[in-house]
């Protein structure tokens, strides 16, 4: 079957899938696993495809805001044949047919090398900064992949964007027939590839490689030439190299079963590359050594790629009474017929989104040791989705180092905002005596969190073949806005005015406060919307009195009616570590402390 490769302006931004024949696909910035999300030129679906033989109908969408270019020219409906491309925004579609040919009889390597994970671990990145910007996306890649076919496109563009001399990369199965006839060899499947440049020819691995790397359990590397002189003629090269363009390949073995006896069964990771490849500024110079370091970025991908596999084979074998189901929803299954309770349905929720800061930084000074830091992000992880279940909500969704939880659903309580408010702030104290602990493993961190109430869909949401307990609607992407407001506003936790409202009304005071923040207009939004922080207890939090929040509300009052040296005199009432206070004095020197003649209170905020 013909492949359709999509290449934006980054290297990351890639993805090469099959086409099935005579099945209609849209193409566009929100089409699911055929989105360009990255091109904001892309409108959210554009144009519509379908494969017909080898010819690939192409035809531009009515509601499409860019046009299509095909030959040089706008087209509205072209057929695209092998080989041939057209471009939407900055984003190239290219149509290819290459084979894939497992080479079982690939000369023998000039050097044949393993290495064991404990070696490459010890390996330090000379040039860390590319390997952590993609390794960070990683828990996003993996959360985002709908299936296994999907999860396999991602982590093959990952791992051409991480090794940067890599001309070819791919996820393979290997099945050894059971017995013990060595007449039979094991079978190898490429469950998705990929290379660098879309004119290359046919892809052939090398069976020898992945099957050797499967029975010893280690990384293997094979390579076909000395190294050391790129320039080394064709014909010399012809003569060792599997494949005529390729100095060298490794392979990375899935470790799924540690105790298992070694053979040559389960997944791996395939990448082969050239040493003479132009590499980006900074990268080191051709040096057969320096592909172990591509190996030791391979090996943290691998690592993680086996823990999802086993995480997903657990939650078949759980079905629907999965550990990934929150208690509240475990415990109404147990009474009702499960297609009914997880049935999806609009509901009034209160969602929660709360993101993990410091993330970066700690990337950076931790380069050495990714493992540990992925392991100290998990448990900060886990701080968010333990409160959020032990309050009785629902954890909806992981994106990249943030958490979603939220409550109304499978059940409507009373009390389903204090719940909400009660994990939040739960969540802030703990991120807090984390701060004065130097040893303590969340050291560095902190929380940013948005808490909104609406309508909402809610339930059992995705395709067939994957599903998720989730939610969706306007509610959830203004809980997101909120916890990216929190790093402008500077508060800890900010509520809508829904949310806000339904504290005042049932909320004991001893619980939570909250306190009126500012009117803001959100960016890239038209409505404005009345933002307000959630604090606890005077007890729990006495450098706040009650007295200094009426000041702040005071001073907000007189902010909104364009009074703004009573509101600067008020501000200065509130503690001066206080630092919310800035974003209202801050703004008001910015205007030399005159509310300008068309002020309506609204702050517009200049980014998300």
């Amino acid at each position: 079957m013909p492949d359709l490769i999509a290449q934006g302006e980054e290297p990351q931004q890639r993805w090469r899938r099959t086409l099935p024949e005579g099945e209609p696909l849209v193409l566009g910035r929100a089409a699911g696993v055929w989105a360009a999300p990255w091109d904001a030129h892309i409108s959210r679906q554009h144009a519509r495809m379908s494969l017909d033989g080898d010819r690939l109908d192409v035809a531009r969408l009515p509601d499409a805001r860019n046009p299509v270019f095909f030959h040089g020219r706008e087209s509205d409906r072209f057929v695209l044949r092998a080989g041939e491309h057209f471009v939407i925004g900055n984003t190239t579609f290219t149509l290819v047919d290459q084979r894939v040919a497992v080479t079982a009889d690939d000369p023998q390597p000039v050097r044949q090398q393993a290495y064991s994970s404990k070696y490459l671990k010890q390996l330090p990145f000379r040039n860390p900064d590319r390997r952590i910007e993609v390794l960070s996306r990683l828990p996003q890649v993996i959360s985002g992949a709908a299936g296994e076919a999907e999860l396999c496109v991602r982590l093959v563009s990952m791992m051409l964007a991480g090794v940067p001399r890599a001309q070819t990369a791919a996820v393979v199965a290997v099945e050894t027939p059971p017995g013990d006839d060595s007449a039979e060899r094991p079978t190898v499947d490429v469950l998705h590839w990929d290379q660098r440049l879309v004119t290359g020819g046919d892809f052939q691995p090398s069976q020898r490689l992945i099957v050797e790397a499967l029975c010893q359990r280690q990384s293997v590397l094979h390579v076909w030439t000395g190294g050391t002189t790129a320039a080394a003629d064709s014909a010399s090269n012809e003569a060792f190299t599997a494949s005529s363009d390729l100095d060298w390949a490794f392979c990375v073995p899935v470790l799924e079963k540690p105790d298992a006896r070694p053979a040559a069964t389960g997944w791996a990771i395939y990448v082969a590359g050239r040493f003479n490849t132009d590499l980006p500024s900074g990268s080191s110079p051709s040096d057969p050594n320096d592909v172990r370091e591509d190996m030791k970025f391979a090996e943290l991908v691998a690592a993680t790629l086996s823990s999802l596999r086993q995480m997903r084979r657990l939650e078949r074998q759980h079905a629907n009474l999965g550990q990934f189901f929150s208690p509240v929803v475990v415990d109404t299954l147990a009474g009702e017929d499960p297609e009914l309770v997880l049935a999806p349905r609009e509901t009034n929720v209160s969602v929660l989104f709360c993101d993990l800061r410091g993330f970066s930084r700690h990337t950076e000074q931790h380069a050495e040791n990714l493992m540990g830091l992925l392991q100290r992000v998990s448990q900060a992880l886990g701080v968010m989705t333990r409160q959020i279940l032990d309050q009785g909500g629902v954890v909806g969704d992981f994106q990249g180092d943030a958490a979603m939880g939220f409550w109304g659903w499978p059940i409507a309580r009373d009390d389903d905002v204090q719940r909400t408010c009660r994990a939040a702030l739960a969540i802030r104290q703990q991120f807090a005596a984390a701060a004065k602990d130097a040893g303590s493993p969340l050291a560095g961190f902190h929380a940013g969190i948005g808490i909104a109430t609406g309508a909402a869909v809610a339930g059992k949401i995705g395709t067939v073949d994957q599903v998720k307990v989730t939610v969706f609607g306007p509610v959830v992407n203004l809980a997101s806005r909120l916890e990216g407001m929190t790093k402008i506003i500077r508060a800890s936790i900010l509520l809508d005015d829904v949310t806000a409202e339904a504290v005042r009304r049932q909320v004991p005071h001893e619980v939570a406060r909250v306190r009126r923040l500012a009117v803001v207009r959100p960016y890239g939004l038209e409505t404005s919307v009345e933002v307000s922080e959630l604090l606890p207890p005077a007890a729990d939090y006495p450098q706040l009195t009650d007295e200094h929040l009426e000041s702040y509300e005071q001073a907000l009052d007189a902010f909104l009616a364009g009074r703004w040296s009573e509101a600067l005199r008020l501000l200065h009432c509130v503690p001066t570590d206080d630092l919310v206070t800035d974003f209202l004095t801050v703004y008001i020197a910015k205007h030399n402390r005159v509310a300008p003649k068309d002020f309506d209170g609204v702050i517009p905020l200049e980014t998300k």
